[in-house]
């Protein structure tokens, strides 16, 4: 024989009840009151019939009965989610940057109407694409092959090698990602202007600056010893603008510059000369230590890597103070790469100043770099040489204690030493 559960599951079951009832019939002809009191009469007789029917337990379930939403109000919920999921897809749409939804396995699932224009995209018949497949042949697709683990930057547009996009990939919602690719054209256009402007300015301040440092060097000061404090200063100014200028050129060439090209670079020889440059500028006011143990020759631009590796020296001298350390190390790093590292015993730099001292003329002390002699743009043109050379640069620093620059070269970028090739050619 049936009887009654108690009191909480019965109330949750006759809301239940209640709720198909009003949903049933609205959908059956939009009378959904009528379902609601049609369910309503049955469990009335339900609970009436039922042989533990007691009039105190009937009141206690219908003190506890909470009456579901009324159909008008449900409509209206409905309506608002509906009319808020429609703007929000109006607005992805209309976006400025090419946004692609894309399922686990990188196929397309929606995509936005600047994907169509940036990426090529086309609908509907796009929909369901493998992306990859979709872009073959674009530095796109090869970079969704390998993963996409880090943004893209400045790369040709799919089809439009006059447009420049900046792209990334991100999780989202379930197992999707979101592909964001933003026009950056303009801001190329604007950079490129910028680089040749330097680049010409610099070319234009070269003659002058040299004829203006060639008379300086003319004029004696012991013809006029009352203008001697005046010309060695002019003198020394003059040097410092033409290094200047010397290191914008360098640098305006090494931004326009895709990749160097590669010959064998000879460590053991190299180091040596950056020790020796190390102790003339020091001129015997530190310790100049040299550690050589990886065995390894670089491949690379001869010029190019000299003027990186000796700017870190050159660092280190004038930034230690007199009766410092300073270590020139070049190490393996693991099976896969070598280090070439130059650590001193100065000033420290604050962690805040770490992530902007390649920027062009970023100063950490101005008036200390000033004194030092340095043009700003020294740890730029190392960022830039590295680059050309899949390399990075790493920097570590403590105020008080020193500071060390890392020049981490990937496997691909070594070779063993000449003689040790040789010797192994004539065994062969």
């Amino acid at each position: 024989m049936f009887r009654l559960p108690s009191a909480p599951i019965l109330a949750a079951w006759l809301a239940a009840a209640l709720t198909a009832g009003t949903l049933l019939g609205h959908l059956a002809g939009g009378h959904a009151l009528a379902g609601f009191a049609l369910v309503a009469a049955a469990e009335i007789v339900l609970l009436l019939s039922s042989p533990g029917h007691r009039p105190a337990a009937m009141m206690s379930t219908a003190s506890s009965f909470t009456p579901p939403p009324s159909p008008d109000r449900f409509m209206t919920r409905t309506r608002r989610i509906a009319s808020s999921l429609r703007d929000l897809r109006s607005a992805a749409g209309n976006l400025p940057d090419a946004v692609v939804l894309l399922d686990n396995e990188q196929h397309v699932r929606w995509f936005n109407h600047a994907a169509e224009d940036l990426l090529g995209l086309r609908r509907p018949q796009d929909r369901g694409a493998d992306l990859h497949e979709r872009l073959r042949g674009s530095d796109l697709a090869g970079w969704l092959e390998e993963g996409a683990r880090e943004p893209l930057n400045d790369i040709p547009a799919p089809g439009r090698p006059d447009r420049h996009l900046n792209v990334t990939l991100l999780p989202f919602g379930r197992r999707q990602r979101l592909l964001l690719a933003r026009d950056i054209s303009d801001l190329t256009r604007l950079e490129k202007v910028r680089r040749d402007f330097v680049a010409n300015v610099s070319h234009e301040l070269r003659t002058p600056l040299t004829v203006i440092h060639g008379y300086l060097e003319l004029l004696d000061p012991d013809d006029v010893p009352e203008l001697a404090p005046v010309l060695g200063e002019m003198r020394a100014q003059s040097k410092r603008m033409g290094q200047i200028v010397e290191d914008l050129l360098t640098l305006s060439r090494l931004e326009t510059q895709e990749h160097v090209t590669d010959e064998r670079v000879a460590m053991a020889p190299l180091l040596a000369t950056l020790r020796k440059e190390a102790e003339a500028l020091s001129q015997g006011r530190h310790q100049i230590v040299l550690e050589s143990t990886a065995e390894a020759d670089l491949l690379g631009s001869p010029k190019d890597l000299h003027s990186a590796l000796s700017n870190l020296v050159s660092n280190a001298v004038r930034y230690t103070p007199a009766g410092g350390i300073i270590t020139i190390r070049w190490q393996r790093r693991g099976p896969d790469g070598a280090v070439y590292s130059v650590s001193d015993t100065g000033f420290g730099i604050p962690a805040s100043h770490l992530s902007r001292l390649t920027e062009r003329f970023y100063r950490v002390s101005s008036s200390r770099s000033r004194d030092s002699g340095g043009t700003g743009l020294g740890l730029s043109i190392v960022k830039h040489v590295l680059n050309l050379h899949q390399a990075r640069l790493q920097i570590e620093s403590t105020p008080g204690q020193g500071s060390t620059f890392s020049c981490h070269f990937g496997r691909e970028r070594l070779l063993g030493p000449a003689g040790a090739e040789e010797s192994s050619a004539e065994e062969g």
